[in-house]
């Protein structure tokens, strides 16, 4: 996925406007609007201030994703997890221990 893309998503997921986002991280909104139409790329500090502020890495936002599958999958499942509140995210830890235990019971029948 191309950097612009990978940003028009987290924006749509986010639920925020391209304005906020412009607002939050110092930048122009037409700088950003640049952007997100991929009509430009970011230096790497605007790089990092995006990645920081949707807490993603880098490497996310370039589009680079890891040879092994079960790597991005927990990419994704620790950009979820950041993404909560924290009592979201208590949920979250304990609908994932429902899912190990669960698990551990079919392998012990």
């Amino acid at each position: 996925m191309k950097f612009a893309e990978t940003l028009r998503q987290l924006i749509e997921e986010a639920n925020i406007s391209q304005k906020e986002l412009a607002r939050e991280i110092k930048m122009s909104p037409s700088t950003l609007a640049n952007y997100v139409q991929g009509s430009r790329s970011p230096d790497y500090d605007t790089l990092m201030s995006i990645a920081g502020y949707f807490n993603v890495t880098t490497d996310y936002l370039l589009g680079f994703q890891p040879e092994k599958v079960d790597e991005y999958m927990e990419i994704k499942l620790i950009q979820i997890f950041r993404s909560l509140t924290p009592e979201q995210q208590q949920i979250y830890l304990e609908q994932g221990g429902a899912f190990v235990r669960t698990n551990r019971k079919g392998k012990n029948t």
